[in-house]
């Protein structure tokens, strides 16, 4: 009996003894015996005498803030994905996939399908609570949706959901249609980034009209008190330049040319959508790159009589040149 028990221990020993060992050696280089030590800027194990990269590409698990006290590292302690502005509830509830399938990629079966519906369904209704959240997520939805027919990126959207939020909390929505204030805040994020749209463009992608854009524009400018400087002709160059497919010297001669024309002040009480579309007509010119008045004028959205005569006026301003 006492060798049966002798056994046993042994056995047991060596087996709580076996696990120890193989960590060790994980924590060895395969080379020399060596420590190994994480270099975590690096991503990578390497051993500290001969310098042996064990593994390489690591993954940093952590946060990827920094926090240099308890108080700091409590605030910024968080799970889940980034809050964002762009969403009715900033991203804090739970959204349930539109695709009937497990983790797996397997599709459920016709009772679990049944069954995420009506989950889908009561996730929905509890998602929006009452008549001003499905407004906001009504709202969200438009800017999203015409942000991304316009090609702006997400520091303008956010922008626009902050001004929209803060025309809800400050009640200018009575007597104004959830889409004209949407829109207005989006144009007005467009200006305030440094990459503007034209009403005319902003309009192409909206549900409501341009004269009620630019009133309720104007009107969300003045109550909110937003700082937004007049569009500079140039910020449209970039744009025109691209979709006209010029090269970088018409784009640096366009600039010049409307540097110009600021310095004469013949920008005063125009539109700098038509000015910097007859800057990039003018600058293709003067490159020798075949552009005509139509592109021009179907990529900025402007009459072709207005680029003629801004073209005219900025051509005359530089060097004294005199157009017929």
């Amino acid at each position: 009996m006492s060798d049966n028990v002798r056994t046993y221990t042994a056995e047991h020993v060596d087996e709580e003894q076996e696990p120890e060992s193989a960590a060790d050696e994980e924590l060895r280089c395969p080379e020399c015996g060596g420590q190994l030590a994480t270099d975590t800027e690096h991503g990578e194990t390497v051993c500290a005498d001969c310098g042996l990269v064990v593994e390489e590409d690591e993954i940093d698990r952590g946060p990827e803030w920094r926090a240099f006290d308890s108080r700091e590292k409590d605030e910024k302690s968080r799970v889940g994905a980034p809050t964002t502005n762009m969403m009715h509830d900033k991203g804090l509830s739970t959204n349930i996939g539109w695709q009937d399938k497990d983790a797996y990629g397997k599709s459920l079966s016709s009772r679990q399908r049944e069954k995420m519906q009506r989950l889908r369904t009561w996730n929905e209704r509890f998602r929006t609570r009452d008549s001003k959240e499905r407004n906001l997520k009504q709202a969200l939805g438009e800017i999203d949706r015409m942000a991304s027919a316009l090609g702006l990126p997400d520091n303008v959207r956010e922008t626009a959901s902050v001004i929209y939020r803060r025309a809800l909390d400050e009640d200018l929505l009575p007597g104004r249609s959830i889409e004209g204030v949407s829109t207005a805040s989006l144009y007005a994020a467009a200006r305030q980034a440094g990459t503007p749209r034209s009403l005319d463009e902003i309009a192409g992608v909206s549900r409501v009209e341009k004269d009620e854009i630019a009133r309720t524009y104007r009107y969300v400018v003045r109550e909110l008190k937003l700082e937004i400087q007049p569009a500079d002709p140039e910020s449209y160059v970039p744009r025109f330049a691209s979709d006209l497919g010029l090269s970088d010297e018409s784009e640096r001669r366009a600039r010049g040319l409307l540097d110009t024309a600021k310095s004469q002040g013949l920008h005063s009480g125009k539109s700098p959508v038509g000015l910097a579309a007859a800057a990039v007509y003018a600058a293709a010119l003067l490159t020798n790159e075949k552009v005509t008045q139509s592109e021009v004028s179907e990529v900025a959205n402007i009459s072709e009589v207005t680029i003629r005569n801004r073209y005219h006026e900025l051509l005359e301003a530089e060097d004294g040149i005199t157009v017929n």
